[in-house]
């Protein structure tokens, strides 16, 4: 040591307090600032499963390697970081002492080597990326550079700290080579030939270590004084993010779109209350602490912006430039958040005031006037015209947010997986249902999903449209067949296979398809309804719980006593597809459901499908973002392509890389007012290839490119082109069948329930029957259920209820009146056969086509009738509303529902005249409340059979005739009816003339205008 390298060493030490401070300091802030975000509870478990996927993701650099050039580069830098920390922090002894090296390990051969190759890698590796930044730099034409908009200062500030990191470590090590020897070439292969043109000088050793030493002093308090920039922090804050990301088993934030979230616990639309609930984010502090965490860590690569069909086609979205200027803002407004403030929807101040509520002037003063003025500024909205009027622009453009196709290719590609998608959902459905503000063709899209269920708003009976246009039978719940049993699959038309000309092709060659190979299916016919798949990307989270829990009612009365590994959907929309498979279970509904591609090329392998023809066209196909991105469903296709001998020509972006068509996020049912259509960019694409045909493997998809193709062939290019689906290619390769074997293939013969499985079913709700009954007559306080339903939870425009809302009581009865009676099992309630959602119970089929009972019928004397009131309970006697299984199914086979007399605890025949004349007086001497007017117990009430979502009930086609569903369980006041009345049809013509038919829905229930009907309904 000497008064040199002293001097280096103690302006070293002295200047690096100074720098770890600023460093330190500005890390706890991003901290403190992260944690202003709403919880989310859901990110920190299960440890192991996320941290293996942080440490894969890591090492192997996974996502980094799609770019293969960027991968190993970044791969070297990352390294060199952090294992060259190690040596840097050397240089705190060798600007001292120029012979200094870590004790014990600093002298070996294993860490002469790690030095050399931390030195050499960290400077090839960021003169490799300095090198790739300057070839893509935005001084380019158009739109090519995916550095647009990036922080160029804080990337060339961190460039050159890196360099300069590297240059260090290869300079140290050469300098003490040159002036102490040693080196080898195993282990100095570079350095040494670095050495022989360096002086020998202990001092120059000093300073290589000293200027090593500030170059990432400097870097630390830089950094730490700008924590907006992610180029430098997220060699920090990447690691965090990818052990938080949403799905725990690695895979990217796609799929399923997020919950929408109010205090980290899912929000239930019925429940809601915007006073106190967040929908969506309408407001910075509205992201979860993961969001912020999101924006904090963006690198500004723009590997998202490259990829974003909008970006690439003039649109103002580019998901960096998104995610950046929420950080902006966010980190602009912190000051103000941490210390207190709020305001509520009006931007009132809330958080920081007086005892009588006003704003608090003393506290506001001590906040930045940067951050207040920042805090006043909306998170979207137009921003055209208010800078040149000198206002503050909203974070984020109206236009920039609706121009997004939720393709997921941003998510897909980025490298720290930042979740962009799931915060343009949330930022969506405030701007839905808070402030009503979208754009004006999605209104008409809710009207029709509300009204109609369905985009196109169809009629619900126009579903079947296309099963007239086939040659051959295809089976329809609650027409061919009335359960599922002896069925493998439900097939899912969807809303466009259903109505949408080109997409019913597609529908039609699947029916085909699976009926040739004889896999039997059945369809829903006009019981199906929008998945909502629409209307949740489009922000109306109220709109899609609606619409997916009345799918939800309908399918598990589909599968009603299915076990839950033979409940498998098929469907031909990838949008369906998703929603279906990755959304519906976040609301209750959980089945097996498989892309029509998936099926069919599992048929083709089982030799089921086989080629007789090959198609021998040059095919293209285009991987729709909703089956391959999304659900990772990309060789199926492409197989089933293969299957039917056509050639496929792949476009250059395929598959992880794969172009949106345009038609996701509900971009579908909105205009492209801005820069190049998408659909026409991809077409373009696609005719590049010289095909023949374009194949795809969603309804979407397909219309959005014919669209594109018929345009392109208006101007002269692509002639002869033509869109299809992938299962018509296989359609035409096969020997076709004729439709009488097609028929045959898809008829299923459904085998009723044994007499021991009725009797046991009709056993346990009776004992139901009884607890349900008591529990009513336990509860004198319970509302009436006459009339119509109170309005319950939020309502949509077209008075529909929240999904999964209190039952409609249309079929119960009045707490008095079951009081009232005498607990026996047998009372049928108003409304008839009801099963858990009120759906029908397979071959059930209306009470009011009850005949009286052959027990009933014998009129020779008291003792002949004894007989049979003493075996009214046995098996074969149907109880009012016919027998019941234990979810209110009706056994199979029990086609008429017996007289009340038979259902009604045995009483001896000789007494049935003495209760005659106490029965002449009953409604004269008993109140109304207490015993019901005997027109009152078939008269269905108002609402019928009602599903849990509001639905009409199935199956009811009449009003039970008064006389014959009477019940016997009040001998006291109910006389026996005469043995000649029973087979008199006649006697109810009056009371079912005045009751309205118990089908009808109470107002105010979840209902779609078409008037859809349940399943089973004839």
């Amino acid at each position: 040591m000497n008064a040199l390298t002293i001097t280096l060493g103690t302006i070293g030490v002295l200047l690096s307090l100074v720098c770890w401070f600023a460093f330190i300091s500005g890390a706890l802030k991003m901290v403190n600032t992260i944690r202003v975000g709403q919880p989310a509870p859901d990110r920190w478990r299960p440890f192991f499963p996320r941290f293996k996927q942080m440490v894969v993701e890591f090492l192997a650099h996974t996502k980094m390697v799609k770019f293969r050039t960027v991968g190993w580069a970044h791969w070297l830098v990352m390294v060199g970081f952090m294992l060259g920390a190690i040596v840097w922090f050397e240089a705190y002894g060798q600007t001292f002492d120029p012979k200094f090296h870590w004790p014990l390990i600093g002298n070996t051969a294993v860490y002469h080597f790690i030095d050399e190759i931390l030195g050499l890698g960290t400077v090839i590796g960021i003169l490799t990326l300095i090198y790739i930044r300057q070839r893509n730099h935005p001084r380019q034409p158009g739109r090519m550079s995916r550095f647009s908009g990036s922080n160029f200062k804080a990337a060339y500030f961190v460039e050159a700290v890196v360099l300069l990191e590297g240059l260090g470590m290869i300079l140290v090590k050469a300098g003490k080579i040159a002036t102490y020897g040693g080196g080898h070439l195993s282990t100095d292969f570079f350095t040494m030939q670095v050495a022989r043109i360096l002086p020998e000088s202990p001092e120059l050793v000093s300073v290589f270590a000293f200027i090593k030493l500030m170059s990432g002093m400097v870097w630390l308090y830089i950094v730490g004084r700008n924590i907006t920039w992610g180029v430098a922090w997220h060699r920090f804050s990447a690691f965090f993010n990818i052990y938080f990301k949403r799905e725990d088993d690695g895979g990217p934030a796609l799929g399923a779109a997020r919950q929408m979230m109010s205090g980290g616990k899912p929000v239930d639309m019925e429940d809601a209350d915007p006073d106190k609930d967040t929908f969506g984010a309408g407001r910075i502090e509205d992201f979860t602490w993961k969001g912020w965490l999101d924006f904090t860590t963006c690198t500004e690569c723009g590997r998202c912006q490259s990829q974003c069909p909008a970006w690439n086609t003039g649109k103002p979205l580019s998901p960096k430039l998104l995610i950046t200027s929420l950080r902006d803002h966010g980190y602009a407004k912190a000051p103000y958040l941490l210390a207190g403030g709020r305001t509520d929807l009006g931007g009132d101040e809330v958080g920081l005031v007086d005892a009588e509520g006003n704003p608090n002037e003393a506290k506001l003063a001590k906040i930045p006037a940067s951050a207040r003025e920042e805090s006043g500024r909306k998170l979207v909205g137009e921003t055209e015209g208010l800078l040149e009027a000198g206002e503050l622009a909203p974070v984020i453009d109206t236009e920039t947010l609706w121009s997004c196709t939720n393709c997921g290719a941003c998510v897909e590609q980025c490298p720290v997986d930042i979740e962009h998608v799931d915060h343009i959902i949330d930022m969506r459905r405030y701007q839905v249902l808070i402030e009503s503000d979208f754009p004006s063709e999605l209104a008409g899209l809710f009207k029709n999903l509300e009204n109609k269920g369905n985009p196109w708003g169809q009629n619900a009976k126009d579903r079947l449209n296309w099963i007239n246009e086939m040659e051959f039978d295809i089976p329809v719940f609650g027409q061919d067949a009335d359960s599922f049993d002896g069925y493998e699959y439900l097939f899912w038309v969807g809303c466009a296979g259903a109505y949408e000309d080109r997409a019913k092709k597609t529908t039609k060659a699947v029916a085909e398809l699976l009926a040739t190979a004889g896999t039997k299916f059945m369809v829903l016919g006009a019981d199906e309804t929008c998945t909502g798949d629409s209307a949740r990307r489009a922000g109306n989270e109220f709109l899609f719980q609606q619409l997916a829990q009345q799918n939800i009612e309908v399918l598990d009365g589909v599968f009603e006593g299915v076990e839950q590994s033979k409940r498998k959907i098929v469907v031909t929309c990838a949008h369906c597809f998703n929603a279906l498979n990755n959304e519906y279970p976040q609301v209750g509904g959980n089945y097996e459901v498989v892309h029509h591609t998936q099926l069919l090329n599992r048929l083709v392998r089982a030799k089921k499908l086989v080629q007789v023809k090959a198609v021998g066209q040059d095919v293209t196909y285009h991987d729709p973002c909703f089956l391959g991105r999304h659900n990772k469903v990309y060789n199926a296709p492409r197989e089933l392509m293969e299957a039917s001998g056509a050639k496929l020509v792949e476009m250059p972006r395929h598959g992880e890389r794969s172009m949106c068509c345009g038609a996701g996020g509900a971009r579908m049912w909105m205009e492209e007012k801005i820069g190049k259509r998408i659909n026409i960019d991809r077409v373009d694409e696609a005719l590049t290839t010289n095909p023949a045909k374009i194949a795809t493997g969603c309804p979407f998809c397909r219309v959005m490119l014919t669209d594109g193709v018929t345009a392109r062939q208006e101007e002269g290019k692509g002639e002869g082109v033509e869109v299809i689906d992938v299962a018509q290619l296989m359609l035409e390769s096969i020997s076709r069948v004729e439709a009488a074997k097609l028929s045959d293939n898809l008829k299923v013969v459904q085998q009723p329930k044994t007499p021991v499985e009725v009797e046991e079913t009709a056993e346990e709700v009776e004992k139901e029957r009884v607890e349900e009954v008591e529990a009513a007559a336990a509860a004198p306080a319970a509302p009436k259920t006459t009339g119509a339903p109170k309005a319950g939870g939020l309502q949509m425009k077209g008075g529909l209820k929240a999904p999964g809302g209190p039952k409609a009581p249309g079929g119960a009865k009045a707490p008095a009146a079951e009081a009232a009676e005498a607990p026996a099992a047998p009372k049928a309630k108003p409304g008839g056969l009801q099963m858990k959602g009120g759906l029908k119970a397979p071959g059930a089929k209306a009470p009011g086509a009850a005949k009286p009972a052959a027990p009933a019928a014998p009129a020779e004397s008291s003792a002949s009738s004894e007989a049979p009131a003493a075996e009214a309970p046995a098996v074969p006697k149907a109880k009012p509303g016919g027998l019941q299984l234990k979810s209110g199914l009706k056994g199979p086979g029990a086609k008429k529902a017996a007289p009340a007399a038979n259902s009604a605890p045995a009483a001896p025949a000789e007494e049935a005249p003495a209760a005659e004349a106490p029965a002449a007086e009953a409604p004269a001497t008993e109140a109304p409340a207490e015993q019901p007017k005997e027109s009152a117990i078939p008269k269905a009430k108002p609402g019928g059979l009602q599903l849990k979502s509001g639905l009409k009930g199935p199956g009811a086609k009449k009003a039970a005739p008064a006389a014959p569903a009477k019940p016997a369980a009040e001998p006291e006041s109910t006389p026996e009816p005469e043995p000649e009345s029973a087979p008199e049809p006649e006697a109810p013509a009056k009371p079912e003339a005045e009751a309205p038919a118990p089908p009808q829905a109470k107002p105010g229930g979840l209902q779609i205008k078409s008037g859809i009907k349940p399943p089973g309904r004839k």
